[in-house]
């Protein structure tokens, strides 16, 4: 299958809680062990200081934490690109064109940079467009001309600067020959000629810059003498003169043809910024470069039809505003959620498990059970986790009979007591000090939700009574409008969970007509006892948003 090949992060929402870490843990342990080898857990956030207990206490590393998932220029890029040098040949480019494929090569410098680009479009205009006044001219450096005729120097050619040479050939008579030539800077010449002693004179004579005799033919010793005192370049090659002439003009170095002006982009940009800077810059291809700007890459249009090499699986949420950010680039393959449906439309069928448990986790054991797998004793330790903490070790309202079923199950393979564990678990972790600021304790298990065009966010904390809250009550609150303003929230708003009494405090900051619909009491401004309130998905949320439009 095709997504057997790729990345698949098995991935919950963003401020995960246990649930959303473990049902990925999980989840993505049972796709490797059915086929699927490219499934990782990753997470969209920081654990939670239950969640670190937990893990730790179980000895599970975390999962891969990924900022977003917005596909990336190097998703996509062949890192393979074909290159060429600014000291190349021309001739050394049309082979490298011919033999890739590719219509553009990137021209790189000494350390790897890119210096310029040759399309084989400039390259074909440039010969085979060139005027008569062009026909003779071409400009090269004698060591490209040597290394693209296979020759070797009989006389000094050791200047590496780059010169226009015009190209005559010398299969005439001698008196034919000094005509031909008669007006021309000597100095600008090149004299290209077989075993032919008088015209290779007559060019020594006259003082040419350079002669070139075909067929590795040798000058003669009393020849090759006056060369060298007039100052004339000599050059043998095996080549014979029609294949000479034609390999000459194609010497013409890279970094004289290149164009200089050229578009980069960087391998950690989002593609749809490669997609966005193809389109505005007119240009056929971008050079991708890494953080040292050396060339890792190149990108066309069809680099756009690539596939991504990475897909999601959605565990704990269906809804993309509460998904990693970038979910919305990226083929999602399968949702497993036990929250009310917000999900967007897909472009192909996927499987979408959906029910109305406690916990993610429990649906994720349903799916061992369904394959015949018992997980192995940590992985059972870690679902159990999920499903206890979810389901306030099942006091909550959203437990259901498949929740207390699969925990059964799970306490067996784990060998764990669920009461013990779930106590153990609250108690290690029920301290809001444990989370470092007020800011993290509103953003840890923070949820976004809309209804009627208006936005409104909750979270949760589950504490061992309420002297701690009180304490730090009025920093939660200015951490809560701090982040209502910035998600432009109508209320944002914290529940405060104490497991012992089953009761709710509810912290909240937003519309000052709330108080008058709230229908619960109202101990202060801005905070609410709700008495045999624990649950934020079936008794919390839909209260809110059922109170929405009276306000």
């Amino acid at each position: 299958m095709e997504n057997m090949d790729k990345t698949v992060y098995v991935i919950g929402h963003r401020n995960p809680d246990t649930d959303s870490i473990a049902s990925a843990i999980a989840y993505a342990a049972l796709k490797r062990q059915t086929g699927m080898a490219g499934a990782v857990a990753a997470m969209a956030g920081e654990p939670n200081p239950q969640t670190r207990y937990i893990l730790d206490r179980l000895g599970i590393a975390e999962p891969l934490y990924l900022a977003d998932v917005n596909p990336k220029v190097c998703d996509i890029v062949n890192r393979s690109p074909v290159t060429i040098s600014l000291q190349s040949s021309a001739y050394e480019a049309l082979k490298k064109f011919h033999a890739s494929g590719v219509r553009i090569l990137p021209v790189l410098d000494d350390s790897g940079r890119p210096a310029g680009s040759i399309s084989l479009l400039r390259l074909s205009e440039n010969y085979l467009l060139a005027g008569d006044d062009r026909q003779r001219e071409f400009t090269t450096t004698l060591p490209s001309l040597a290394a693209t005729l296979a020759g070797r120097f009989v006389t000094d050619g050791s200047a590496a600067g780059a010169v226009t040479f015009k190209l005559f050939i010398g299969a005439m008579l001698e008196e034919s020959f000094s005509g031909r030539i008669e007006g021309h800077d000597p100095a600008s010449l090149l004299i290209m000629t077989g075993n032919r002693r008088t015209i290779q004179q007559a060019a020594i004579e006259r003082g040419v810059s350079l002669l070139v005799i075909t067929g590795n033919h040798p000058l003669d010793d009393d020849l090759l003498l006056m060369a060298q005192e007039k100052g004339v370049s000599v050059l043998l090659t095996p080549h014979d003169t029609a294949t000479a002439a034609w390999l000459s003009r194609l010497s013409t170095p890279v970094s004289q043809l290149a164009e200089r002006k050229f578009a980069i982009i960087g391998e950690g940009e989002p593609v749809k910024s490669l997609k966005r800077k193809l389109l505005s810059t007119g240009e056929s291809a971008l050079f991708i470069v890494d953080g040292d700007g050396l060339l890792v890459g190149v990108a066309t249009k069809s680099s756009l039809l690539a596939p991504n090499p990475y897909a999601l699986i959605l565990v704990d949420h269906n809804e993309l505003r509460q998904a990693v950010p970038g979910a919305e680039e990226v083929e999602i393959l399968e949702v497993i959620d036990h929250h009310k449906l917000g999900n967007s439309h897909t472009i192909m069928p996927i499987t979408f498990i959906t029910s109305p448990v406690g916990s993610t986790c429990t649906l994720v054991s349903q799916r061992y059970r369904e394959a015949g797998i018992d997980p192995d004793p940590s992985i059972a330790a870690l679902l159990l986790a999920g499903i206890l903490s979810d389901t306030v070790i099942l006091k909550s309202p959203t437990t259901t009979a498949s929740d207390r079923a699969v925990v059964a199950w799970l306490e067996t393979l784990a060998g764990l007591s669920p009461e013990e564990f779930g106590r153990d678990i609250f108690a290690a972790s029920s301290s809001l000090n444990n989370y470092g600021s007020a800011e993290r304790v509103v953003e840890a298990d923070f949820k976004l939700f809309s209804h009627d065009g208006k936005s409104i966010g909750v979270g949760q904390v589950e504490v061992v009574g309420f002297a701690e809250f009180h304490g730090m009550k009025e920093e939660l609150l200015a951490a809560l409008a701090a982040l209502k303003r910035r998600e432009r929230l109508f209320i944002a708003g914290l529940m405060v969970t104490d497991i012992t009494t089953e009761t709710t405090l509810f912290l909240v900051e937003g519309h000052t007509r709330i108080a008058h619909v709230m229908e619960y009491p109202q101990l202060e401004p801005h905070l609410y006892e709700l008495k045999n309130v624990m649950s934020r998905k079936k008794q919390m949320v839909p209260h809110l948003l059922k109170i929405l439009g009276r306000v």
